[in-house]
């Protein structure tokens, strides 16, 4: 497999289940891939340019996983950048806290999921890399976490997440 950098963009992985279980799955099942835990390197959020630009150098294919935050990725995300993206491939995984039925045009957000990422593509084109696609789970709350079999659920939603990230980083 390609050389895979996953980048964790939630503002705290700590308190998180989905995230959490879904980089710890990828870990497990990817161990030559490399996990950036942003929140843990940057809690200041004063990204070493020098550091992640190295680490794009050696990346093929970078996976962005983060909690839909207003819609978008949370700002330490957005904050992490750097020049060395020409020719690498992109793909977003990420969870909401809404269920699905609510992305819709009907539904309470009026748009479905895919509306909100253009800008990820248009960053793509900008900066000349190869969007692949998107993994996401919807219905991953802290609101929906107050039972153990709760919080097993969200579990085992996040494993599947991970496994259909797998599937798709394999066919690159």
């Amino acid at each position: 497999m390609k050389n895979i950098l996953i980048i964790s963009g939630h503002t705290n992985l700590a308190a998180s289940v989905a995230n959490k279980t879904i980089l710890e799955t990828l870990n497990e099942r990817l161990p030559e891939a490399e996990i950036v835990k942003l929140d843990e390197l940057y809690p200041d959020f004063k990204i070493d340019v020098e550091a992640e630009q190295q680490k794009l150098l050696r990346a093929d294919i970078i996976v962005l996983q983060f909690p839909l935050f207003w819609y978008s990725a949370p700002s330490i995300l957005e904050r992490w950048t750097g020049d060395k993206l020409k020719g690498k491939k992109l793909i977003l995984s990420f969870t909401t806290g809404a269920p699905e039925t609510l992305y819709s045009r009907e539904g309470a957000m009026g748009y479905a999921i895919d509306e909100f990422l253009p800008c990820y593509k248009a960053v793509c084109r900008l900066t000349q890399m190869e969007y692949c696609g998107s993994v996401y789970t919807c219905g991953i709350s802290y609101g929906n976490r107050t039972t153990p079999e709760l919080i097993e659920q969200q579990k085992g939603a996040s494993v599947e997440h991970a496994e259909r990230l797998i599937r798709l980083l394999e066919t690159l």
